[in-house]
């Protein structure tokens, strides 16, 4: 997949830069060669391969340090919700703002 130069204006446009046309010729080389190492990076057959949930653990034996999901606080919502303007329900209540 190779960016042309109207895709790499747009890019910039959506991001709001404003580019010299140099810019954007070597903003354009850059984005092409990051879209190469990818393409060969999905041309590698890992079908095999197990996901790792941290790097470490294909060097490693690692173990995860999970603990029990349990309370640890108190609820405080309604004493959070006092200073809030609108409250129904345990909601914040907000004013709107899309029509």
């Amino acid at each position: 997949m190779a960016l042309t130069p109207g895709d790499v204006g747009r890019i910039a446009d959506l991001a709001r830069l404003d580019l010299s046309d140099a810019e954007r010729h070597d903003l354009l080389a850059q984005l092409n060669e990051f879209f190469g190492i990818v393409e060969r990076m999905r041309a590698v057959d890992t079908s095999g391969v197990a996901p790792l949930y941290t790097p470490l653990s294909a060097v490693q034996d690692v173990h995860l340090r999970l603990r029990e999901d349990q309370v640890s606080e108190a609820d405080q919502r309604e004493a959070n919700q006092k200073s809030a303007p609108a409250v129904e329900g345990g909601l914040f209540l907000v004013p709107r703002v899309i029509e």
